[in-house]
């Protein structure tokens, strides 16, 4: 059914952190969908959650508390029938959330690991939103109705005010993060996770794989202010597909740099994998070298290689024949704590195959399993031994013009009544160097450990 997306300026600029604090820091179902702390591109997005939904994997869906029957991908597929908006460019409302990573069980038919803290999906339903164009530094809300009228008109005048008293209250720069005395609880000890990849490479070396993703986990005991700590992670961590996710006492702060999926509402379908990762230099020179080593590494443009091939294949499932290439190739990113290789694939949906399709053609992401990925998947889930839960899953936005922006679920952190996690890992390879393999985990943990005020050196307990 088609509704009406209606839209209205509000004047000025206010910072979107600002705006999220006075309206939706303290609400339990909210999403900030954040291009950066200084962003001159690209659209940021707040709103509060109509509806909701949770999943697991082996289990029902939920929405609005209620089971129906399907898997989450089904679900989704009929509520994004019910109401179809005009294609218009960025996220035109609709379903915002995590994907975790044992629906791999859904796509690939390989049974999950339980024992996972959070739900395998969760997702909100936006039908009203604040949109922010960081290009033309203006401010907008859209809304699904038919006019400005009734309720709509309320919520506009509500909103409009409280933005404009928000703009008033100042630079929303982050608070230190607190000192955290709490223990540090690595799922596998350093020489559980060297012994691991050991495996890995012999794994490789029998032609079981070429190339696998072997990830960890890290538990910290604190409970801190998702609003404030994902401030820390943002400032510290600028990413293009941040975001700040509460549903039900969960939270997801996100810095990812890495986009998963994004299907246009025209068919166009693309993916940009990140393999190879390097520090940044402590000096200008030493930056350079850093990327440059990155970039002629044999071992990581491999890497990244293995996964364009992966990936190629996975949207040829539901690609025009013909229509998938590769759009950019062994492209050095540079971010705030690391420099990374990234390429690009693009393909274009064939008739009667949707965006969801891809999505369930390429989940789990190649770049976070390795290759060919049914083996890899099987490796990995006997080497690791436990669930990996949202980390490595994809997080995002399915909008009611058929638009699809997901991004993976790394360099974030995940908080609840139980404290927080953050996961790490990095791709194996016959020419991976065990020591710096492990060194590379600890770097990505770093940052993100020290938005919960937690010393980035570990505490490498017995595996678990």
């Amino acid at each position: 059914m088609r509704q009406r997306l209606i839209e209205a300026p509000v004047p000025g600029w206010v910072d979107p952190a600002l705006v999220f604090r006075a309206l939706y820091a303290n609400e339990s179902r909210a999403v900030w969908l954040d291009s950066g702390m200084h962003a001159e591109s690209g659209m940021s997005y707040l709103g509060a959650a109509a509806r909701w939904m949770t999943a697991t994997a082996d289990g029902p869906v939920t929405v609005d508390g209620l089971s129906v029957p399907g898997t989450v991908l089904d679900v989704l597929r009929t509520e994004l029938a019910r109401a179809v908006v005009e294609p218009g460019g960025g996220f035109r409302l609709g379903w915002v959330g995590w994907l975790g990573y044992e629906l791999r069980a859904q796509t690939m038919g390989i049974p999950p690991r339980s024992g996972g803290r959070y739900p395998d999906a969760s997702m909100l339903f936006l039908d009203r939103a604040i949109v922010f164009d960081h290009t033309t530094h203006s401010i907008g809300l859209i809304a699904l109705g038919e006019a400005w009228t009734g309720e709509l008109a309320d919520w506009r005048e509500t909103t409009a005010a409280a933005i404009e008293l928000a703009g008033r209250l100042g630079p929303s720069a982050p608070s230190p993060a607190p000192r955290a005395e709490a223990p540090v609880a690595w799922a596998h000890s350093d020489d559980d996770y060297l012994r691991m990849i050991g495996d890995c490479q012999a794994a490789i070396r029998a032609g079981d794989a070429y190339q696998l993703c072997l990830t960890t986990e890290v538990s910290v005991d604190v409970r801190p202010d998702p609003f404030e700590t994902y401030l820390r992670l943002r400032a510290s961590s600028p990413s293009h597909h941040g975001a700040l996710f509460l549903a039900d006492g969960s939270a997801l702060l996100s810095a990812s740099p890495e986009q998963f999926l994004a299907v246009s509402p025209d068919g166009v379908v693309e993916s940009r994998p990140i393999k190879g990762t390097r520090r940044r230099g402590a000096s200008a020179e030493e930056d350079a070298d850093l990327a440059a080593e990155l970039l002629s590494s044999e071992k990581e443009r491999a890497e990244n290689l293995m996964i364009v091939d992966l990936m190629r294949n996975d949207l040829a499932r539901v690609s025009e024949v013909g229509s998938v290439e590769v759009a950019g190739l062994l492209t050095v990113e540079s971010y705030a704590h690391v420099h990374q290789l990234v390429s690009t694939v693009r393909g274009r949906l064939a008739v009667g195959r949707s965006g969801l399709d891809a999505v369930g053609a390429c989940f789990p992401a190649g770049s976070m399993t390795g290759a060919p990925k049914h083996s890899a998947v099987t490796i990995l889930d006997g080497l690791e031994g436990r669930a990996r839960g949202v980390y490595s899953g994809a997080f995002g936005y399915f909008g009611l013009d058929g638009r699809i922006d997901l991004a993976m679920v790394i360099r974030s952190i995940l908080l609840d009544e139980g404290g927080a996690t953050v996961g790490s890992g990095g791709g194996i390879t016959a020419l991976s160097v065990p020591a710096e393999e492990l060194e590379e985990v600890r770097l990505k943990a770093a940052a993100l450990l020290a938005a919960l005020g937690v010393a980035p050196t570990p505490v490498s307990p017995t595996a678990a």
